[in-house]
């Protein structure tokens, strides 16, 4: 399975997170309709990780969304983003501008229309606050 194709599972698996809340990563990942993902560490990982900083990875939704309601975001567009921002906040494998490019094509994919140019726009504001972060730490 390539990476392109494990993202898309993971944005599966991130979307049906939204209508199942109250299960965790393992009972989500057991009820999986593609068994194939079980056995693909980038998913499984990633899937545990994401839940686990879940809470984080809103707050940085809910800070760059302007002039939008979180509750109002739909369900393919919170996955995307959450997946976006999980990889751009906590994986170090994926570079950034990959992270963003694939969910503006899962957008194009999965999406409305306008949901593209709103989900580069919070994750770009996302990507360049990591930026600005890493450039005032010692050392850099």
């Amino acid at each position: 399975m390539t990476r392109k194709q494990a993202r898309e599972k993971l944005f599966e698996l991130i979307y049906e997170m939204n209508f199942q809340p109250e299960l965790d990563a393992s009972e989500l990942l057991k009820n999986a309709h593609d068994h194939e993902a079980l056995n693909e560490p980038y998913i499984t990982n990633s899937f545990a990780a994401l839940q686990h900083t879940l809470p984080t990875v809103d707050d940085q939704i809910k800070a760059h969304i302007k002039g939008w309601n979180f509750s109002r975001i739909s369900a393919v567009s919170l996955a995307i983003l959450r997946l976006c921002i999980f990889e751009i906040l906590y994986n170090d494998d994926v570079p950034d501008n990959v992270a963003m490019n694939e969910a503006i094509e899962l957008a194009k994919r999965f999406d409305h229309d306008d949901a593209p140019a709103f989900i580069n726009g919070v994750v770009n504001a996302v990507a360049q606050e990591k930026r600005n972060h890493d450039a005032v730490l010692p050392g850099n």
